[in-house]
């Protein structure tokens, strides 16, 4: 039988210096080369701190900010499907199409969940909301 070539990894300490470097990497490989994930980031900015200052309790704070970081995970997750798809072949195929449809997907699906939990939690607490914009 033929032997796996060995390739020499990091371990311990330095192995987590580098996934983090490679983490930072990619997030900044996505603001650079996809509008999506720029978008999604934008929103998440602006959707964060409101989260926290809304009249939430702390655990429905941490469900909506969860939701949000939710969708930039899949959107992340998707980029990378398309990018690599892309690199294997730029021809269209039936089967390249399916995995990126479903790729798709899977955002429109985490993107519906984070609407329906904001959504949610706005109609939950509509009455102190209201009440936190008549006291300032």
């Amino acid at each position: 039988m033929d032997k796996e070539p060995e390739i020499k990894k990091a371990t311990g300490v330095k192995r987590i210096i580098n996934a983090v470097g490679y983490s930072i990497e990619g997030i900044a490989a996505a603001l650079r080369h996809e509008a999506a994930f720029r978008q999604e980031t934008i929103l998440a900015m602006v959707l964060t701190p409101l989260a926290l200052w809304l009249p939430f309790p702390p655990v429905l704070q941490l469900l909506l900010i969860f939701g949000l970081f939710f969708v930039m995970i899949v959107e992340l997750l998707n980029s990378g499907l398309e990018w690599v798809v892309d690199y294997i072949s730029l021809e269209r195929h039936p089967m390249a199409k399916r995995a990126k449809d479903m790729a798709s997907a899977a955002v429109f699906l985490s993107i519906i969940n984070s609407i329906i939990l904001w959504t949610g939690a706005i109609y939950a607490y509509w009455t102190p909301i209201l009440q936190q914009f008549g006291q300032n």
